[in-house]
């Protein structure tokens, strides 16, 4: 592997860690192992460390407006205090969480949180992206027919929604009336056709560069307004799964990854996998928002 400009900054060994979300407030970084399962909370700072464990399969999460967690575990979207203590299930889940999980999910600037499930067998598109409206308490499909969502992301302006179903090696674009919430007109943003090149996680800097993580490709891939690649950055592990900006002045990029189901010798050739890895970057990325509910 090309050597990479990455830094480990915790090397946790998660078997999958995702969902890297940054706190402003708390100057501090938020992400799940989800086969942990656990939330965590990492100070870089100070270099502290904390891990909230839960009951089930924790796919993500999000941060609320009045402190705590909203959290898509597999048996349905929990409130959470500050400490990772579930409070309440306010939607249960949609699916047979026999063989579907949730996966990638994140709040957009209304205060909604968007969360999309996947199916852990592979062998249909049953997987489906919701949005849940705290003003409307329930949980509703947004877009069907996808194996495993992913790659949640919005434009500077929020007039463009970023979504991938990470088998069809595609992120697609959606205008997105953020008055109701609603994703239209989706378009191809950006296709491959390598076997590695596998998109999971998204995220946008104030540039409006999407960012992606490729599972099993090893690398971090920024990409332009248009879609064009502007740069491919190796991750000193296989499987990154996440991108997120972080630090006082939001120029950190953090990159969560997974380190189940690897081969030994790739381990003993990358032994940070499931780490978290940070980079400086020139581009600043954009606060996250908080949930209303």
């Amino acid at each position: 592997m090309t050597a990479s400009p990455f830094r480990c900054v915790l090397d946790l060994k998660a078997s999958l860690g995702e969902c890297p979300v940054w706190s402003v407030a708390e100057q501090a970084l938020y992400f799940v192992d989800i086969n942990a399962p656990s939330l965590h909370r990492y100070e870089p700072e100070s270099g502290a460390h904390r891990a909230m464990p839960m009951p089930a399969s924790i796919g993500s999460f999000g941060l609320r407006a009045r402190g705590g967690f909203v959290v898509a575990l597999r048996d349905g979207v929990w409130l959470a205090d500050a400490q990772g203590k579930l409070e309440r299930r306010i939607a249960d889940a949609p699916y047979d969480p026999a063989h579907h999980r949730f996966n990638d999910g994140r709040v957009d600037r209304q205060g909604r949180f968007w969360v999309g499930s996947m199916n852990e067998n592979r062998d249909a598109n049953t997987g489906a992206l919701y949005r849940l409206d705290p003003a409307a308490g329930a949980l509703d499909p947004v877009i069907d027919d996808i194996m495993i969502s992913n790659g949640l992301a919005w434009s500077p302006d929020g007039r463009t929604m970023y979504h991938a179903d990470t088998p069809t090696r595609t992120v697609r674009a959606f205008a997105y009336d953020g008055a109701t919430g609603t994703p239209s007109s989706p378009r191809v943003h950006a296709r491959w056709d390598g076997e590695t090149d596998r998109p999971d996680g998204g995220a946008v800097d104030s540039a409006g560069h999407y960012w992606t993580a490729f599972y099993r490709g090893g690398r971090v891939v920024e990409l332009d307004g248009g879609g064009r690649t502007v740069r491919e950055l190796p991750v000193p592990a296989m499987c990154p799964t996440m991108c997120a900006f972080g630090g006082p002045d939001l120029r950190t990029l953090f990159v969560t990854s997974a380190r189940q189901e690897r081969a030994p010798d790739e381990l003993a050739r990358l032994p940070q996998s499931g780490g978290v890895f940070a980079l400086r970057v020139d581009v600043p990325g954009l606060p996250e928002p908080t949930y209303a509910g």
